[in-house]
This record gives C-alpha cells, sequence and structure tokens, in this order.
C-alpha cells in the first residue's frame, strides 16, 4: 500500500494530519500567549527596578538579566519541569499521595518561557524608558500632574511607544521557543510534527509541514505587530 502524498497528509481526511497539527498550531499560540504574558510582567518590574528602584532592587535586576540571558532557555525548560515535579511530589507525600507526580507540562513551558523572556522585556522596557525625552516628564511636572498620573498619561504610553519594536521582536523570540516546551509532552505543533513523524515514516514532510505553519503565524503576527507600531508611533516623528 503506497504512502499518503504531501497534501494528503496535510488535509483533513482519514488519512490526514490536518486535524492534529492544526490544534498543535493553537496550542503553541497559547504557549506563547501565556509565556509573553509572564515575561511581561517579569519584565516591567525588572525594567522598574533597574530605573528606580533602590541599590538591591537594581542588583537583583542586573543579576536576573544576565543570568537569564546566559544559560539555555532548554535548561530553564528543564529547571522548571523536573524542579516543579520534585517540589509536587514532595508536596503530594505530605497528604499521602504516592509514587511520582508530574508538574503539568503546560505550566512549566510557559512559566520557563515567561522567565527567559522576562529579562529581554527588561532591557526592552528600559530603553524605550530611556529613549522618552525629558521635556516630556518636566512638563508633566511643571503642570502639577501627581506622580502616578504621570506615569499612567505621560511615562507608560511614550514607553510603549518607543519600546514596541523591541516587544515585537521578544514575541517573535517567544513564538519560536514555544517549539521547546514539546519536551514536556505538551502536544504543541512540533509535537505533533514529531508523532506525526514518527508514525508514518515521513519526517522531512511533517517537518516542513510545521515549518510552514510557524512561518504563516510569524507572517501574521508581523503584520499585526508593523500595523499597532504604525498606530502608536503617530506623531513622534514630528516632535522636535
Amino acid at each position: 500500500m503506497s504512502q499518503p502524498g504531501f497534501f494528503e497528509l496535510a488535509g483533513f481526511s482519514a488519512d490526514g494530519w490536518g486535524h492534529a497539527l492544526l490544534a498543535g498550531a493553537w496550542m503553541t499560540i497559547l504557549v506563547a500567549i501565556a509565556g509573553y504574558a509572564v515575561g511581561a510582567c517579569i519584565g516591567t518590574l525588572g525594567a522598574w527596578a533597574k530605573i528606580a528602584g533602590n541599590g538591591f532592587a537594581r542588583a537583583a535586576a542586573d543579576a536576573y538579566t544576565t543570568v537569564l540571558r546566559g544559560i539555555p532557555d532548554l535548561l530553564v525548560i528543564y529547571l522548571f519541569y523536573f524542579g516543579g515535579s520534585a517540589v509536587v511530589t514532595a508536596v503530594g507525600r505530605l497528604f499521602g499521595a504516592e509514587g511520582f507526580l508530574g508538574f503539568p507540562g503546560f505550566l512549566a513551558g510557559s512559566l520557563a518561557v515567561g522567565v527567559t523572556s522576562g529579562a529581554q522585556f527588561t532591557e526592552v522596557l528600559r530603553g524605550g524608558f530611556k529613549a522618552v525625552h525629558p521635556g516630556e516628564i518636566e512638563a508633566a511636572i511643571a503642570c502639577g500632574m501627581p506622580r502616578w498620573l504621570r506615569l499612567r498619561r505621560i511615562v507608560a504610553p511614550l514607553t510603549l511607544r518607543h519600546a514596541l519594536p523591541g516587544l515585537g521582536n521578544v514575541w517573535q523570540v517567544v513564538l519560536k521557543e514555544s517549539a521547546l516546551v514539546s519536551i514536556t509532552g505538551v502536544a504543541e505543533l512540533l509535537r505533533q510534527a514529531q508523532v506525526g513523524a514518527g508514525s508514518t515514516g515521513l519526517p522531512f514532510d511533517f517537518y516542513l509541514m510545521a515549518g510552514a505553519i510557524y512561518l504563516m503565524i510569524s507572517t501574521v503576527s508581523s503584520l499585526v505587530l508593523q500595523q499597532a507600531e504604525r498606530r502608536l508611533s503617530r506623531g513622534l516623528g514630528r516632535r522636535g
């Protein structure tokens, strides 16, 4: 019996893997969104620590960015997955559970991706803040604007405008890093491609399909980010 062709494999028939690959692509997007959100929260705190924090906060933020930017992302995922499983198993034994208790792969992967991307978020947001013209802040102070109102109406929007290109690059990196989460057993796109390759003996076809889907997601993301950048950057070029 002959093997199905490439387009038949990518289809949605009985022999096609279209449904599985689309489900994997959706899981990839979910992991990327969750990791991006975690990284944004951590990066905001890290940028604040480097800009306005005390000596200890700045030192902690510097140590965080140095360590996380200096070790492989795959190692961070391993540490979260196996370290989390060890903690869950230990807690389970306190309540009478027996055997090994695994840490959820999606949670471990999302947290690991978030922690690694948080280091990049920190530097991008710090750079965005540094790009804000001091006169903008001085004018708000001269108008008697309170600190938190000044942050909400002046500092945060302008920082976001300047940081948006870098934040878009972080999203693309997070999207690619989500493929590493397959080692935790999460059925994301690369994992589904691996299963399909093993089941059919056609690894090139499945990895080619996975690459095409990653490229489509990345392209759509780039278009959305470029549109957002154009909208938020209106008027910046006219400022002197």
